[in-house]
C-alpha cells in the first residue's frame, strides 16, 4: 500500500530527516511504493502542493523539496497504485482550498459502488474531481460530511468531531463493507486510513492500514535553547496541549517516541494544538 507522513508543530520546522535522511525515510520507502509522490506544506496559512508521478527515490525534485521545506504543517505521501492510472492527477495529497488529504488504503469494489459514493458528495464539489482514484472521491466525501469543520474549524469541539467521524465511518462501511484490519492482507481489501488537514487542524484515522503517531521525544536535542520547550516535549500526552504532532505509516528512525494505533483510532489536533484521541466503533473483516 501507500505511505503517509503528517506533521504539525507550533513553530516552523524542517522535515528533511523524515522525508530523506532517516534510514526508512519516505524516499527510501518509495523503492516499494514507486507510483508517484506529493508534498504539501503551508506558508502564511496557505498550502503549497508539489507532486510527481515518478518514484521519489529516482526524482531529484523530491529531495530538493524535502531539503527546503520549513513549515508548521506538512503532509507527504508516496503511492502504490490500486485504483487509477499512474499520473500526476492521481498522486496524493489532494487539495481543495486550505484543505489537503492523503489516503493509505483502498475502497473495495470501487468501480461498482462509485456512483453511490458520488451521490453522497455535495454537488458543489463534483466538478473538482480530476483524477480517477477512490482516494480523491473519499476526500470530497469527507469534505461533504464535515461541513461544520470545513466552514468554521475554530469553533468545532472534539466531541463534535468524534460524533461526526463515527457517523461518516459507519456510512462508509455500510457502502463499502467492513474494514480489513489484518496486516499484510492483499491491497484489494477495504482500508480507509487517512490524514486530513487545513494547516491548523489535523485529523488522522486508522482505517485498517498501520498508523503510528508521536507527540514527544526521548530527549529533545534543543531542550536547552528552544524557547518553546515544555515537559510535554519529552513526556507522553494522552490529551492536552502539545508542541508537535507527527503521524506516519511506520516509525521513522528519529529521536521521536512512536505509538502504534489500533484500527478505529481517531487522532485530532485542534486549532490551538490541543491533542485528542478516541476509539471509533468499526465493523471489521478478519
Amino acid at each position: 500500500m501507500c505511505r503517509l507522513f503528517g506533521f504539525r508543530s507550533i513553530f516552523n520546522s524542517h522535515v528533511h530527516t523524515s522525508l530523506v535522511g532517516a534510514n526508512n525515510a519516505l524516499m527510501n520507502q518509495s523503492k516499494i511504493h514507486p507510483d508517484g509522490w506529493g508534498v504539501a506544506y503551508y506558508v502564511y496559512n496557505n498550502p503549497h502542493l508539489i507532486k510527481s508521478p515518478n518514484a521519489a527515490i529516482d526524482d531529484h525534485l523530491f529531495e530538493k523539496v524535502s531539503g527546503i521545506v520549513s513549515s508548521k504543517t506538512v503532509l507527504a505521501h508516496i503511492r502504490t497504485a490500486t485504483e487509477g492510472n499512474n499520473n500526476i492527477l492521481n498522486c496524493h495529497p489532494f487539495q481543495f482550498g486550505h484543505w489537503v488529504f492523503a489516503h493509505n488504503g483502498n475502497i473495495k469494489n470501487f468501480k461498482e459502488i462509485k456512483p453511490q459514493l458520488l451521490n453522497r458528495i455535495d454537488a458543489s464539489y463534483l466538478r473538482y474531481l480530476l483524477g480517477d482514484t477512490d482516494s480523491e472521491v473519499l476526500f470530497y466525501y469527507l469534505l461533504s460530511h464535515f461541513d461544520k469543520l470545513i466552514k468554521d474549524p475554530k469553533k468545532v469541539s472534539f466531541s463534535e468531531i468524534q460524533l461526526t467521524s463515527q457517523k461518516v465511518i459507519d456510512e462508509l462501511i455500510d457502502l463499502t463493507g467492513p474494514l480489513c484490519t489484518t496486516e499484510g492482507s492483499p491491497n484489494t481489501e477495504n482500508f480507509l486510513t487517512f490524514v486530513l488537514t487545513n494547516g491548523h487542524n489535523m485529523m488522522a484515522f486508522n482505517g485498517g492500514q498501520p498508523l503510528y503517531y508521536s507527540t514527544h521525544k526521548t530527549r529533545c536535542p534543543e531542550r536547552e535553547t528552544c524557547e518553546h520547550f515544555t515537559e510535554a516535549c519529552e513526556n507522553k500526552v494522552n490529551s492536552g496541549v502539545i508542541n508537535h504532532f507527527i503521524v506516519a505509516s511506520e516509525p521513522l528512525n528519529t529521536e521521536n517516541v512512536w505509538i502504534k494505533t489500533n484500527p478505529g483510532t481517531l487522532l485530532y489536533v485542534d486549532f490551538e494544538m490541543g491533542f485528542h484521541k478516541a476509539k471509533l466503533t468499526i465493523k471489521q473483516s478478519y
